[in-house]
């Protein structure tokens, strides 16, 4: 396993809790306050609490979000909350805005402080300058290329964090208005409602109801529809430039994209150190990251900005071929299991192990757990045991899927 830490978003405690088993060395998450994801789920003051405990039980640092840029009406209430935060003991809490960092190193002098993307550090000297006021580690803008990136890390001694894969905002490092503008909703403030992937159409103001493509080179109306950055290739020259972290974006994203995701950079990192597997498991993990939804995949500045290739034009989304149809909630031989999609006796399924590896197997029986007995049928959201064939030790907080037919 290399030093360099695999981070993983946690969007709720069951994200959390599969997100750790898949292989993360740390997880990032938010309140339900204050952080610029307000529409996932979030956690509760005693649902951190839970969630620091559980981390630390298994080895892996919390880091919790308070990213918002404050406004004046926020900032008592962001003092109190950083007050709760500091006796709840995370490993660190992300800001952005130079003010909660101030609070944060006045109510919570003994927590760490990170710096978040949106703070669109994108040089040595406003790095130093972070530094300076007492933050730790600076997630880098992800405008930069890996020289850039280099070059800082020969300039600072704070640690270093980049973002390796995800959603990518056309604006610079998520500071958006566009969201506001047209919706009202402050992407700023963790409510973006994503218009840079809606569809656009032209109206001519004289010709009402008559609405004109919008196109590049004929290629679609999704004008600002970034591709989704993928890092996957340049692992070993992110690590042997230095960096600290290696970070993954998707607090709202499902559990399947979670769990294929972390497995997939966890199975890459650790093989970096065995030149002999290596190039088998970069080809299964990009096999691996082809079966989630994305917008298709761009490396985005790390080598040289961004060109028209790195655009999705024709559309908003890859469709992914196989579905999450339950998570392991109680390991064992007779899992029981939270479905996500239909399953019925017979069903051939794919449990997903940590290793890049994955079990066939048919489901022989269902049972609900809450009354024993044999169901024909489990619709979403039931809780149910199954019988499997062959017999599997299967491990809580692991992935079923099936192939999306």
């Amino acid at each position: 396993m290399t030093t360099c830490e695999l981070l993983a978003p946690a969007g709720n405690l069951e994200k959390l809790k599969i997100a750790i088993r898949y292989g993360a060395d740390a997880v990032y998450f938010g309140g339900k306050e204050f952080s610029l994801r307000a529409k996932a789920g979030n956690l509760t003051l005693e649902e951190i609490e839970e969630a620091i405990v559980y981390c630390r039980d298994h080895g892996v640092k919390a880091y919790v979000t308070v990213n918002i840029f404050a406004r004046n009406r926020d900032l008592m209430p962001v003092r109190r909350y950083l007050s709760l935060l500091s006796r709840l003991g995370p490993d660190a809490i992300i800001v952005s805005d130079p003010g909660i960092l101030a609070l944060s190193r006045n109510q919570a002098p003994n927590v760490p402080i990170h710096l978040s993307t949106q703070a669109n550090t994108t040089n040595y000297l406003s790095a130093l300058f972070w530094q300076e006021h007492g933050v730790k580690r600076i997630n880098l803008a992800r405008e930069l290329g890996i020289e850039e990136i280099r070059h800082i890390r020969q300039k600072i001694t704070a640690e270093l964090e980049v973002f390796i894969h995800g959603a990518l905002c056309i604006s610079y490092s998520g500071r958006c208005m566009l969201s506001l503008y047209l919706t009202g909703r402050d992407a700023n403030r963790g409510t973006c409602a994503h218009p840079c992937r809606y569809s656009y159409r032209l109206q001519e103001e004289k010709r009402p109801g008559e609405f004109f493509p919008v196109e590049e080179d004929g290629r679609g109306t999704y004008i600002f529809n970034s591709k989704d950055l993928c890092l996957i290739k340049r692992l070993r020259e992110l690590v042997d430039a230095g960096v600290d972290s290696l970070k993954i974006e998707g607090r709202m994203k499902g559990i399947f994209y979670l769990a294929t995701v972390v497995r997939a950079y966890r199975a890459t990192l650790d093989a970096l150190l065995d030149d002999d597997i290596y190039p088998s498991t970069l080809k299964k993990a990009e096999r691996e990251l082809s079966l989630i939804s994305s917008r298709q995949y761009t490396e985005n500045f790390f080598d040289h900005p961004p060109d028209d290739k790195d655009m999705l034009y024709n559309g908003p989304k890859v469709v992914q071929p196989y579905l999450p149809v339950a998570v392991v909630i109680k390991g064992g031989k007779r899992p029981q299991l939270r479905t996500n999609h239909v399953i019925r006796p017979h069903d051939e399924l794919e449990y997903m192990d940590t290793d890049l590896s994955e079990t066939t197997f048919s489901v022989t029986d269902i049972r609900d757990v809450k009354t024993g007995r044999r169901i024909e049928k489990a619709l979403s959201g039931d809780m149910i045991s199954v019988g499997c064939r062959p017999e599997i030790d299967f491990a809580p907080f692991s992935l079923i899927r099936k192939k999306n037919v």
